[in-house]
């Protein structure tokens, strides 16, 4: 039997889950039973297939009226505790977009009310549901690269002004006195912390002993836009680099090194590639599992969820880290540019300073960049 599922935030990057729950309607897997937004969707809003789902700006209400079993969250990023806490309270199960929340205070408060509710909750890093991350493991647990030195991220994204102006949370650390942490790291381009911590397999906030973070901003904007982390692990350092001003944006990739290897993987595409000594260059593309459907197989068969909440505490001490490092620092005028034509702005040599990051697991600082001022952040 179809599960009824509510869905609170529909628009944004909310459409992605109306057009993945009509795909599970049509195969007979879930019922779209509500929508959640302050403003009702129109006639328009709503994809083919979903029929007339109740409407209604009050998320408990609206569970309270339909009995949905499922509520996926897709709503600004200070909202998600309260509402994942409103939802377990009615028995709700939960699909919750990342990050699951702006502190790790909060982040805590959600899990603990959940697991107290008796509710399963699925955190919405759908990196975390590629089949490429269990084969890496597993290739690292073989020695196919021989001893794993660490972990380096890349994400280079170009963001225009528009984004900033998509809603009044974007960008920003703070609000009206509640955290966001808006930035690079925590918010665009958190899948590749989480899939970089995935990879070694430390995903749990214990085994974070350190963090080192350099953030710094081109936009006008309160968070970061140009940033970095190291994250010490006891199976060694996570180091990412990301921006948002990139000179020509591409694809986000993790490189796993190794002493006789090294392993690539672009998470967005399920793709990987193997380098090591005696062997020629290996590519692989993998299969995914959506988060929703693994969710419902779970409630079903009780198959084993994928990002239960604790799977995202390593992730949650680095968005508490941000959280509290200093302000981003803006970067200097001559270091970045505007592309009139599309509305945003570059910084000259970040995508080489990203590529260079996570192969040699350096901070910017430490790759020279004159902008770059060090910012540790220690969680021990």
């Amino acid at each position: 039997m179809s599960v009824d599922v509510v869905l609170a935030g529909a628009r944004g990057h909310g459409r992605r889950h109306l057009d993945n729950i009509r795909r599970l309607q049509a195969a007979g897997l879930v019922r779209l039973a509500g929508i959640c937004e302050l403003t009702p969707l129109t006639e328009e809003e709503i994809p083919d297939g979903l029929g007339t789902p109740e409407q209604s700006a009050d998320l408990g209400a609206l569970l309270d009226s339909t009995g949905a079993r499922v509520a996926v969250v897709c709503t600004p990023i200070p909202t998600h505790t309260g509402l994942a806490l409103t939802a377990a309270a009615r028995g709700a199960h939960l699909l919750l977009e990342k990050p699951p929340a702006p502190s790790y205070a909060e982040f805590r408060r959600m899990a603990d009310g959940v697991a107290e509710a008796g509710v399963a909750c699925q955190i919405g890093f759908q990196s975390l549901g590629s089949h490429a991350v269990p084969a890496i493991r597993r290739l690292l647990a073989e020695g196919a690269i021989g001893e794993v030195v660490g972990v380096g991220g890349a994400g280079a994204w170009a963001r225009d002004e528009a984004y900033y102006r998509r809603a009044p949370w974007a960008g920003r650390r703070r609000l009206n006195g509640a955290d966001v942490v808006d930035g690079v790291l925590t918010n665009p381009l958190a899948h590749t912390v989480a899939t970089g911590l995935a990879l070694l397999g430390t995903t749990r906030a214990e085994d974070v002993t350190g963090i080192e973070t350099e953030l710094l901003r081109a936009n006008a904007i309160e968070s970061d836009d140009t940033s970095c982390v190291r994250v010490r692990t006891p199976r060694g350092p996570v180091t990412v680099a990301a921006t948002l001003c990139a000179e020509h944006p591409g694809e986000p990739y993790l490189l796993v090194h190794g002493s006789s290897g090294r392993i690539t993987f672009w998470y967005k595409q399920d793709r990987v590639l193997l380098q090591r000594s005696g062997h020629g260059p290996q590519e692989t593309e993998y299969d995914r599992t959506d988060l929703l459907e693994n969710l419902l197989a779970h409630l079903d068969d009780g198959t084993e969820l994928l990002v239960p909440p604790d799977a995202t505490g390593a992730f949650m001490r680095v968005v508490e880290a941000v959280r509290t490092a200093p302000d981003p620092a803006p970067l200097p005028g001559h270091a970045w540019r505007t592309l009139p034509a599309e509305h945003r702005r570059i910084v000259p040599g970040i995508d080489g300073l990203v590529a260079a990051a996570a192969d040699t697991l350096a901070l910017y600082s430490e790759l020279g960049a004159s902008w770059a001022r060090p910012n540790e952040v220690s969680t021990r």
